[in-house]
């Protein structure tokens, strides 16, 4: 079977068995390292959909300000004033965006169930954010190169999501139990991610990684 699959962030195929879980089988790819779940063990739109109308989230929710603090801290710590953001995958109670604006950023936000205007996805950014978002892409490699090409020169794209450790961590880890996240990232394959793109990449936090666009 696994000659018939193909990485949905590089396209190479052939990836190894990383990991069976529960409910499903988890793969990865010899060339970026990612880890992935194959696209018959996905959920379809209306299922995952059903999973994402529970989050509570919401910008007077304390708590999820901190959670997010782990990527506005660091990457505010590098924008210029004024600096235009995009937030990618903003979900049902949008709060990264208000606290960028309350910092001064200008913000727009994109979602593609609960803020689906694709007009947003024309314009060029100085920094683009996507938090718990990347884990839940079917096609990663086309969703990225998408963002990418939306920052201007210098821009920042700031991703967070858990990352894959050790064969040993991932069969206990508790992030692979939502059905919704079909896509696992290490170290390894933010580096690949990095040199595709052609950014330099930092990890401030153990499940943040900036990727800056050259000049």
């Amino acid at each position: 079977m696994s000659q018939s699959l193909s990485c949905p962030l590089c396209g190479a195929r052939g990836p190894v068995h990383y990991h069976r879980g529960m409910q499903r089988d988890y793969w990865q790819c010899n060339t970026c390292a990612l880890v992935f779940v194959s696209l018959d063990q996905r959920l379809g739109s209306e299922d995952e959909r059903a999973v994402y109308d529970l989050h509570e989230n919401s910008p007077g929710d304390r708590g999820y300000r901190r959670f997010l603090g782990r990527l506005f801290e660091p990457l505010c710590e590098r924008l210029a004033p004024g600096a235009r953001g995009l937030d990618f995958g903003a979900g049902p109670g949008p709060t990264l965006s208000v606290m960028f604006e309350e910092a001064g950023y200008p913000m727009a936000i994109y979602d593609p169930f609960y803020a689906p205007g694709k007009e947003v996805l024309e314009g060029k950014y100085d920094f683009i954010t996507a938090t718990e978002v990347v884990e839940h892409l079917f096609a990663p490699g086309h969703e990225l190169e998408r963002l990418a090409s939306l920052l201007r020169p210098g821009g920042w794209l700031g991703l967070m999501t858990q990352r894959v450790i050790s064969p040993q961590a991932f069969a206990n880890w508790r992030y692979t139990h939502d059905p919704t996240h079909v896509c696992f990232f290490s170290e390894v394959t933010f580096l690949w991610l990095g040199e595709h793109l052609d950014m330099s990449v930092e990890f401030p936090a153990n499940d943040v990684v900036l990727l800056r666009k050259h000049f």
